[in-house]
């Protein structure tokens, strides 16, 4: 696994962690430490695959990914895309083909939310979040969904805020026909 290193508008890609920190040696502004060695080349030997990113100064940082590119252009043009990801992306359904399924009967819907609450001592109002579980008769996940924030925004302050039925605020599973 390659490593890709971006800091500003300096970047490389290298194939080792010691070329890493070669090439991180050689910015001014960063400062090399052994903690910071040992973690680059930690996060380059675990399993971890998302990038992970290193503080600076304050709001600037420097990013390393890991990649299976063996050059630049390649990185650049997306081309070494890991393909488990993507096989596990075609097996599983998706979710809005779940969502808008028709399947009348009962269905078990799960929503957080943000609600707008009123704090007696202060007579301010604040956003509280809040987990709502509700099993009601629907034709399709989306009818679920439709009904629990029909439901709670009738029941709530208007300044409540409700998340997308395509989001992962909204779970929902079918329980079975209705009789």
């Amino acid at each position: 696994m390659n490593l890709y290193l971006r800091y500003f508008d300096r970047e490389t890609l290298v194939y080792s962690p010691d070329e890493a920190i070669d090439f991180l040696s050689t910015i001014p502004e960063i400062e090399m430490s052994p903690d910071l060695e040992a973690d680059i080349r930690e996060y380059a030997d675990s399993d971890v695959l998302y990038p992970k990113r290193y503080k600076v100064r304050p709001r600037v940082y420097f990013i390393v990914i890991k990649t299976e590119a063996a050059n630049m252009s390649d990185f650049k043009q997306k081309k070494a895309l890991r393909s488990n990801n993507n096989e596990v992306r075609k097996d599983a359904p998706p979710l809005l083909a779940r969502l808008n399924e028709e399947k009348p009967g009962w269905y078990e819907g799960a929503l957080d939310f943000k609600r707008v609450v009123l704090i007696p001592s202060t007579g301010k109002h604040e956003y509280r979040d809040t987990h709502y579980v509700a099993h009601c008769k629907a034709y399709s996940g989306q009818d679920c969904y439709n009904r629990i924030v029909d439901y709670l925004r009738t029941r709530v302050d208007s300044r409540s805020q409700f998340p997308s039925a395509k989001g992962k605020n909204f779970k929902f599973r079918y329980l079975g026909m209705w009789k």
